[in-house]
């Protein structure tokens, strides 16, 4: 649920610190059910600037786009040398009482089938508060992560575009959630840490 406020900020130098403050326990009455907890949908000064709760039948493709294959070409295994063919099959990626559910699948052409979604070119947010609630899976190979790019990556590349992964679980580490940013261009620039739930 990314929100916008007021406000700015110049970046003029290689190296950037970003501090990610854990401010909910009491200021905004965070709430927690049997799977998680659950955020307001307003905060005090910010504007709601778009959300999507899963609560239709099929994933919507105003807001979303399927990444399809392997990657290659242009980046084979993404990266990543990720082992598995993103396809936008309902048995990969699929809508199950208002929540998102990505499956990771044995088979297909690069021995796994899974889903990698983006919002490109559908939603850019330059300031704001951004929630996410997500149960994540655990085990040997499973590497979940949801991030943000720069919106000129095109333009310029990764990762000078900028990236901030708002979370990464190496599934053999399942109690370990990564918070990553990448930026300039030379070479793979980075600062990251892992938050370990107790």
């Amino acid at each position: 649920k990314p929100l916008t406020c007021s406000g700015n900020a110049d970046i003029n130098t290689n190296k950037v610190t970003i501090n990610i403050l854990d401010d909910d326990d009491e200021t905004y009455e965070i709430q927690k059910d049997a799977e998680g907890y659950i955020t307001p949908d307003n905060y005090p000064e910010m504007t709601l600037a778009w959300s999507d709760e899963f609560d239709g039948p099929v994933i919507n493709t105003n807001d979303w786009t399927f990444e399809l294959g392997d990657g290659c070409p242009n980046v084979c295994g993404w990266g990543n040398n990720e082992l598995q063919d993103y396809t936008d099959e309902e048995e990969n990626a699929r809508i199950v009482d208002g929540k998102l559910v990505i499956t990771a699948i044995e088979g297909g052409a690069d021995n796994y089938t899974s889903a990698r979604m983006i919002t490109k070119d559908k939603q850019e947010f330059e300031f704001g508060r951004i929630d996410i609630r997500a149960k994540l899976p655990e085990g040997q190979g499973i590497w979940p992560a949801i991030w943000m790019l720069g919106a000129n990556i095109d333009n310029i590349g990764w990762p000078k575009c900028g990236e901030i992964d708002i979370m990464e679980l190496i599934g053999n580490l399942p109690k370990t959630s990564h918070g990553t940013a990448h930026y300039d261009n030379n070479g793979h620039q980075y600062t990251g840490s892992g938050y370990v739930i107790a």
